[in-house]
This record gives structure tokens, C-alpha cells and sequence, in this order.
């Protein structure tokens, strides 16, 4: 509780903190209005995605576009089964009638009073507006999760996310060990062509993993999804950076008690690079999580796709389901977001630990 108050006054003066002595100096207002800029930048399109998310597919399509989710009125008219659109009308004398509209032919519409659906009024389109109101809707993220399998494929992704960062852990931290731990010729030279690796176009590598894939009889298989990414030249370089400023004494000090290798990756070198791994976790659920290309290629049946691979089911050639991609688009950066708020610190501790020797 403590901790929290102190962080809460330190931020509640950073944020106040300015040069000027009686007012705003010229460079307080600038720090604000670029700070402001930023923030404008990271969050407007996510607030903007998360607003046209609850937007009904006639909402989405307007111009000029709305910030908030805003549906049509519709009334109850004596005499008609279904509920009819209601309109402000511009009329002859200069009034403005609220009218329902029961049909429109060309430019005209023909309307009714509610009040009053006896007669029919013939209105040219230009001279109504609609009355519209706040409205979510909620059926955007309903059907989906109901209807089109959406719970699947969010298991699938769940699942491919949680087995491929742990054996990406697993491996990157082997591969880690070999290269910062252990003194043979040619360590450095293994580095440099993990890290070269880097330069090489996922498209280039595309067909022979797929050929790979193929022979091992893993297709439309999560593993297949799973194991091709295992090991990552970021990670191993991450990890290795990190674990060279062990100390050797520690190393050598677990051998003259001998203990393995492997207990001594297991029981020293792993927790002392904890805070590595955890970046390396962050970095590995956010690129497995939104991966999309390789999913796509080598899952063709439904109950196997990912949630990004779902995604792509409501574009057609005819017909994008847009209201339906937001929404599902928002479900997929909920974990995302959710991971990246509480393991955010451990991201510049273990980068800015792994870059000291």
C-alpha cells in the first residue's frame, strides 16, 4: 500500500512538474501538447476500434462517420407488422415533423405520421434526416461466440499460445545456456549466424518448412503451428546477452559440488535469468498469438483455426462482415493487452540487463 502511494505522489509530480515559477514556460506547454500528441496516436484507433466495434453494419458505412455507436429510431405504427424508421421532415411551412417511413421509391419516401398513419406523405430523401440514438450493439460480439464457432477457435489459439511459448522457452533458454555458458571456439561465430538468420524473408522459408510439415503428417495439426517457430534468433540472443553477466563463480561453485548440468541450468542459471525469460514470454505470446500467415497455410479445416485464421472466415469476395471483424478483432487483443499490463516492467529490466556485460 505503501509502494502505491509512493508511486501515485511521484507520478502526481512528474505530471505537475513544470519550469515556470509564475506560469507555463513555452517549453511546459510543448512537453504537454507532444505528450498529448502521443498519447492521441497510441490510443485514438484503439478507442475508435473499440467504438465502431459496437457499430451496426448500416453505422459503419456512413459518411461523414460518427465517434459513437448510434442507431436509427424505429417506431411502432398502427397497421404495420413491422417497425418502421423514423425521420425529422423538413416540411412546406417550415416545421420539422417526426415521420415514419413505411417505403422508399428512388429519391422519394413515402411516410407516415405516427400519431396519425392514415395518410401518406410523399418526402424527397433530401428533405429528411434521421432521429437516431445511442445504441451498442452487443450482437456483434453475440453471434460470433454463438453462432460461428468462435469459442474453438479462441481454445485453439489459447492452446497453440501456451504450448508454443513454453517450448519456445524451453528451447531458447538450452540453446542460451550452450552459447554464453560454456568457452569453445566458434561460440561467437554461432552467434553471429543465429543472430544472421534475422535477415532471412519468412516467405523464403515458407515451402521447405511446409514440405517439412507435409512429411511429417502434421498438417491441419496446432503442432503444426506450434513447433516450426519453437526456436527464435531474438530469444536465443536475449537470453544469452542476459545469462553472460552471471557471475562464473556461481557456475563453477555448483560443479565443485557436484551438481549436473542440468541441475545447474535448472536450479541456478533459470532463476537468475527470470527476468529475461519473462520479456522473452511477453514477446512469444504477443507473435504467436497474432500470428496469421503460417495458421492460414497449413490449417484448412474450421475446428482447428486460430482466432486470426477465424478472422479471415467473415471476408468474402462479395461481402466483408465488417461489425463482426471488429468485434472479434477486439476479443483477440484482450489477452494481449491484459498480459502486456502486468508484465510490462519486466520488459526494460530484462532488456536493459540483457545488454550489460
Amino acid at each position: 500500500m505503501a509502494d502505491t502511494t509512493a508511486s501515485t505522489r511521484s507520478l502526481a509530480t512528474l505530471i505537475t512538474a513544470r519550469r515556470g515559477q509564475n506560469g507555463l514556460h513555452w517549453s511546459d506547454v510543448f512537453t504537454y501538447v507532444y505528450l498529448l500528441f502521443g498519447v492521441f496516436l497510441m490510443f485514438g484507433p484503439v478507442i475508435w476500434l473499440v467504438m465502431s466495434s459496437f457499430k451496426t453494419p448500416a453505422g459503419l458505412v456512413e459518411f461523414p462517420p460518427t465517434f459513437l455507436p448510434l442507431g436509427q429510431v424505429e417506431v411502432e405504427v398502427e397497421g404495420y407488422d413491422e417497425p418502421l424508421l423514423l425521420f425529422d421532415v423538413a416540411m412546406e411551412d417550415g416545421t420539422t415533423k417526426q415521420l415514419a417511413q413505411v417505403r422508399r421509391i428512388g429519391i422519394i419516401s413515402q411516410m407516415v405520421d405516427p400519431e396519425n398513419p392514415v395518410e401518406t406523405l410523399k418526402v424527397p430523401i433530401d428533405q429528411r434526416s434521421k432521429v437516431r440514438e445511442f445504441r451498442l450493439a452487443t450482437e456483434n460480439y453475440v453471434d460470433p461466440l454463438e453462432r460461428f464457432n468462435f469459442i474453438q477457435f479462441l481454445r485453439n489459439s489459447i492452446v497453440v499460445t501456451v504450448v508454443a511459448t513454453l517450448v519456445t522457452l524451453l528451447i531458447n533458454s538450452m540453446a542460451a545456456y550452450g552459447l554464453s555458458i560454456y568457452e569453445f571456439r566458434g561460440r561467437n561465430a554461432i552467434m553471429l549466424f543465429v543472430i544472421g538468420t534475422l535477415m532471412i524473408p519468412i516467405t523464403v522459408i515458407l515451402v521447405p518448412v511446409y514440405l517439412v510439415v507435409t512429411q511429417l503428417g502434421m498438417i491441419n495439426s496446432l503442432w503444426a503451428v506450434i513447433l516450426p517457430g519453437a526456436a527464435t534468433p531474438t530469444g536465443v540472443f536475449l537470453l544469452r546477452q542476459y545469462m553472460l553477466t552471471i557471475p562464473k563463480d556461481l557456475i563453477e561453485a555448483a560443479r565443485m559440488d557436484n551438481a549436473s548440468e542440468w541441475a545447474i541450468y535448472a536450479k541456478v542459471v533459470l532463476p537468475l535469468a527470470m527476468p529475461a525469460i519473462a520479456v522473452l514470454a511477453i514477446f512469444s505470446i504477443m507473435w504467436r498469438w497474432n500470428e496469421f500467415l503460417w495458421p492460414l497455410i497449413v490449417l484448412n479445416r474450421s475446428e482447428v483455426y486460430t482466432l486470426q485464421v477465424g478472422l479471415n472466415a467473415f471476408q468474402g469476395e462479395l461481402d466483408v462482415q465488417w461489425h463482426y471483424i471488429l468485434a472479434m478483432t477486439v476479443v483477440t487483443l484482450i489477452p494481449v493487452v491484459v498480459v502486456f499490463a502486468f508484465l510490462q516492467k519486466f520488459i526494460t529490466t530484462g532488456i536493459a540487463s540483457s545488454g550489460m556485460k
